[in-house]
């Protein structure tokens, strides 16, 4: 590895990943959830009724249906933030990490509600006559700001090129083949990159129609496994929370010169982290979000932000338990190894590992196809469809590449460009926020007024 290169990369990633975006981006959640009376948790169960039930008398433009945005959107987001990422954050800061991984998800569903609503509210349609939307056309159509849009458009091709969309992915990938499969990398790299080329040709109602199928499967069968974890160290479980939760504030168990260092350092991998997996505030799953056939930007808005809860709350955590449970993240492993290792003591040698490479290899997968769409929009944002065709060539040549790029270095570019993305997406959120509450106000007064005519309409018939 060229240490000046990686060294000088990792100042830019403490720069960009200080306090103050850590601050824009925990903040923004925090004043959507009290502007919003905690909508994440009043309102989760009628989002979760809406994720499967289809809403009557669309005639709102689209391209797929609501769940199938969703399942869009969790493809780019479940993937190797939910198995590589948390181990890379409890690596760097202990258990603590996953206690800022969940506070970040918890109030980031606010986040992602509201990035959401307005990508559905300034939708418009492009050349082709596919769905266009995301934080570029609500900066440019709602805040007024062309300029932060083109931005934010940049950089998320940076991310889904450099990113979270390339890299991370391919890497977990030929790293759990070969852990679990003795697959050779160069294979596992070829084969992977003939694959995303031919599912990508088909463009989001191919993406969308190939995650709605492998998302809710991979998920049930990775969080079972996680569950017989847990249930073969349940004894331990009650431990293990006290020690996610005092070293979060102690930084006992972190890696760090001292507690205050410590402490710093597992807020800033467990909300960067977070951020990797979830993407709430990152600006991604808004792009999905608009794709969907829906007449309410407030309805696809409550869907998508079952995405941060699914993602985080559920996954990382099953993952992240799974790791204190079983004492790997304090072992000399890192990344796919050390997520294999717990599953391979927490279950069986044989079992174990398999069920962590199929979950990585399908995760990452679907992730790599998320991202390929976000970045094709942002293209399509700045160039127009004729830039696209160079876009995909220009994207899957970096699938092959991704295989043999050192993890760490990974990590690094990831953060750095995920960072970057973020900060133009969050401004907008904040300029636009009475725009959301008043969108939310409006929807919940017609849902409560609705219930109401239905009650009356009841009672005067008996």
């Amino acid at each position: 590895m060229n240490h000046s290169l990686y060294d000088f990369l990792q100042i830019i990633d403490n720069l960009v990943w200080g306090p103050p975006l850590l601050l824009l981006l925990v903040g923004t959640g925090i004043y959507f959830t009290l502007r919003l009376g905690a909508l994440q948790f009043s309102k989760l169960p009628l989002a979760l009724s809406y994720v499967f039930k289809k809403e009557e008398g669309v005639t709102g433009k689209g391209d797929v249906s609501s769940f199938a945005a969703l399942c869009t959107a969790l493809s780019a987001t479940i993937g190797t933030g939910n198995i590589v990422g948390v181990a890379t954050a409890l690596k760097l800061g202990g258990p603590g990490a996953l206690f800022w991984m969940w506070m970040a998800a918890l109030f980031g569903m606010a986040t992602k509600y509201a990035e959401c609503l307005l990508a559905v509210k300034y939708r418009e349609k492009d050349a082709q006559g596919n769905m266009l939307g995301g934080p570029m056309l609500y900066l440019e159509k709602g805040a007024g700001k062309k300029w932060l849009a083109r931005l934010f458009a940049f950089f998320t091709i940076g991310v889904a090129c450099f990113g979270i969309g390339t890299f991370p992915q391919v890497n977990a990938i030929v790293d759990a083949s070969h852990i679990a499969f003795n697959i050779p990398h160069e294979i596992t790299a070829i084969v992977l990159t003939v694959l995303v080329a031919a599912v990508t040709i088909g463009g989001i109602k191919s993406i969308a129609r190939l995650a709605s199928k492998i998302i809710p499967t991979m998920t049930v069968v990775y969080v079972t496994a996680c569950v017989g974890i847990l249930v073969n160290n349940a004894g331990a479980i009650p431990s293990a929370i006290s020690l996610i939760v005092e070293s979060a504030f102690t930084g006992q168990a972190a890696t760090g010169g001292f507690a205050g260092a410590s402490i710093m350092i597992a807020i800033q991998a467990g909300v960067a982290r977070g951020v990797f997996s979830n993407e709430s505030g990152l600006g991604s799953a808004p792009m999905a979000a608009a794709s969907a056939q829906t007449n309410s930007c407030v309805r696809q808005g409550l869907i998508s932000m079952v995405g941060t809860f699914l993602d985080t709350v559920v996954i990382c955590s099953m993952t992240g338990l799974a790791l204190v449970l079983t004492g790997v993240w304090s072992m000399n492993i890192e990344g796919a190894r050390m997520t294999t290792e717990a599953f391979s003591l927490g279950l069986n040698e044989g079992f174990g590992p398999m069920i962590v490479a199929i979950g990585l290899m399908f995760f990452a997968f679907t992730t790599i196809l998320g991202w390929n769409y976000y970045g094709e929009r942002c293209v399509v944002y700045l160039f127009g469809q004729r830039a696209v065709l160079i876009y995909k060539l220009v994207f899957v040549s970096l699938i092959l590449s991704g295989a043999f790029i050192k993890l760490d270095m990974i990590w690094l570019i990831a953060d750095i460009v995920n960072g970057l993305m973020a900060v133009p997406n969050l401004i907008g959120l904040i300029l636009l926020r009475h725009v959301v509450a008043e969108e939310t106000r409006v929807y919940f007064d017609a849902l409560k007024n609705a219930v109401s005519s239905s009650s009356d309409s009841k009672a005067a018939k008996a």
